[in-house]
């Protein structure tokens, strides 16, 4: 399966990691790795995450790292995952 980044989490980490930046960029770049790397595993097994806890669809499901919840969509028609939600307080992770 490929990971497809939609501009609502692509967007919203950039400002995560500029606001992690502004105390220490090393620090940004780390957490940004990191992310990447656990990003890099849903494909071999995109079920084992828990379903989502903003929406009501089975393919739809949560990667917890490191307090923030990061939603992505399974999408078996074309063989991809769409990463769309990256979020720590909000209700809906789509909102601003």
């Amino acid at each position: 399966m490929k990971l497809k980044f939609k501009s609502t989490f692509t967007e919203r980490l950039s400002r995560q990691v500029s606001y992690i930046a502004n105390d220490s960029p090393s620090r940004a770049r780390k957490f940004k790795n990191d992310l990447i790397r656990q990003l890099k595993k849903i494909p071999k097994n995109p079920y084992i995450f828990r379903k989502s806890f903003f929406f009501d669809d089975n393919d739809i499901r949560d990667l917890i790292f490191k307090g923030y919840c990061i939603v992505f969509r399974v999408n078996n028609a074309e063989n991809s995952i769409e990463i769309f939600g990256f979020t720590k307080y909000q209700e809906n992770p789509t909102d601003e």
